[in-house]
């Protein structure tokens, strides 16, 4: 991969990281906002129901920027764009539709593969 590839998802993968948290804080101060309690059973229900599910989407945005990190870390060592398995390159459409993958789509198909069979046992 050139370096002018390199920069275009060092670019991608920073702009995702960083519009992952703004909507973190976003939500941590409409959490703090919404700290009133509801007098209603059933409305105090749904706004914990829709906190918990606010939650949970953090936490999964979280797991995702320490991807987006790690990935930043292969851009700065040079080995971004290669297949953890088989070091052989990643497919630029790949990378441009899930920025953050290790694994070149033959390998993520045996993986997956592999992941089944042993699951089923």
């Amino acid at each position: 991969m050139n370096p002018m590839m390199l920069e275009f998802f060092r670019h991608k993968l920073m702009d995702w990281k960083n519009e992952l948290l703004r909507e973190s804080s976003d939500t941590l101060e409409h959490l703090q906002e919404g700290s009133v309690s509801e007098p209603d059973l059933a409305d105090r229900a749904s706004v914990e129901t829709d906190r918990a599910l606010e939650l949970r989407t953090r936490d999964r945005a979280r797991k995702l920027i320490s991807k987006i990190d790690e990935a930043l870390g292969r851009v700065a060592d040079g080995s971004y764009g290669y297949c953890e398995d088989t070091h052989e390159p990643i497919s630029i459409p790949r990378l441009q539709a899930r920025a953050i993958a290790t694994l070149s789509i033959d390998a993520q198909e045996r993986h997956e593969r592999m992941e089944k069979t042993h699951r089923d046992d």
